[in-house]
Formats: C-alpha cells, sequence, structure tokens
C-alpha cells in the first residue's frame, strides 16, 4: 500500500519559515520523481516545486529563491524548506510521487495534504 504522509505545516507569521516533510512508503523511492503542490480556496492546485530521481529541482517562479526542495532516499523523504513566508503562500500542501518522471505517469500518488497558514 502506498502513502504520502505530509507534516510540518502550521500558522507562521509572514517572513516566517516552516519545512515541511513527506514520509513515503510502498514505493521504490528513488526512481520517483517527487513534489510538492500547493491548493489554496477556491484555487486549482499549483506545482511548487519538484526534484526528480537525480535530484535536479524546478520552482514555481513565485516561490524561487525562497523555498527548497530536497531528498532523501534512504529515508524515504522529501522536505520543503520555505523562507521568507508571504500571505499568497497560504495553501494547503501537497506531496506528490510520480513515475516515470516525464510524460505520462504511470503511477502518480497524492498525499492528504497539510495546511499552511501565513498571518500576523
Amino acid at each position: 500500500q502506498v502513502q504520502l504522509v505530509e507534516s510540518g505545516g502550521g500558522l507562521v507569521q509572514p517572513g516566517g519559515s516552516l519545512r515541511l516533510s513527506c514520509a513515503a512508503s510502498g514505493i521504490i523511492f528513488p526512481i520517483y520523481k517527487m513534489g510538492w503542490y500547493r491548493q489554496a480556496p477556491g484555487k486549482q492546485r499549483d506545482l511548487v516545486a519538484i526534484i526528480t530521481r537525480d535530484s535536479s529541482t524546478n520552482y514555481a517562479d513565485s516561490v524561487k529563491g525562497r523555498f527548497t526542495i530536497s531528498r532523501d532516499n534512504g529515508k524515504k523523504m522529501v522536505y520543503l524548506q520555505m523562507n521568507n513566508l508571504k500571505p499568497e503562500d497560504a495553501a494547503v500542501y501537497y506531496c506528490n510521487a510520480r513515475f516515470p518522471g516525464d510524460g505520462v505517469p504511470t503511477y502518480d500518488y497524492w498525499g492528504q495534504g497539510t495546511q499552511v497558514t501565513v498571518s500576523s
């Protein structure tokens, strides 16, 4: 059974930091492209950051220079370090695992999401 379990969300003031974690199980983690997506109320789910099986990364323009995605294949974990958070970063953040990483994925899994609230 595949599971992606996010943690680390919460309430933070503008300018603050959070580190999201995603624990994966039931997949051959190293071969999956891992990603973080977010969805604010009334909006579509958007890509935040991805990290490929060879640790290449890509970010949404809105988070470049503030967010960092990383992975630990031995622990089957993916992380999202979020710095200088802004109110517009508030959303439910979802972990995604996808294989293969290019084209239409044969396997595509989602976590349950973790809420990030940015407010003073």
